[in-house]
């Protein structure tokens, strides 16, 4: 149960950091945010690539290191996935990521 809880946790820090990459960029800031505000890009950089990190480091935690990596790498490709297809269907579904962001 908790090997499940924390696998659930890193592709759930997983999913946050790749949408936070995303939306550190300024044509899927705008299509999520409306064109009027300008992305937080350093901070929004920073935060994906730490939980891109603490993703890795709860896959470390469940599994011996050439499994977790595995499993970290399967986790970043999904969850690169669900944001192409978020930013491709419904984009403002990001902003979940981002609170405070006025909507468009």
């Amino acid at each position: 149960m908790r090997d499940a809880l924390l696998l659930g946790a890193a592709l759930l820090s997983a999913l946050a950091g790749m949408g936070w990459l995303a939306l550190a960029m300024d044509v899927h800031w705008a299509q999520a945010c409306g064109a009027t505000t300008q992305a937080p890009a350093p901070l929004l950089r920073v935060l994906g690539a730490l939980a891109l990190a603490g993703s890795l480091g709860l896959c470390l935690a469940v599994d011996h290191a050439s499994m977790a990596a595995l499993v970290w790498v399967m986790a970043q490709a999904a969850a690169a996935l669900v944001v192409a297809m978020a930013l491709s269907w419904r984009p403002h579904w990001l902003r979940l990521l981002v609170p405070g962001v006025p909507r468009a």
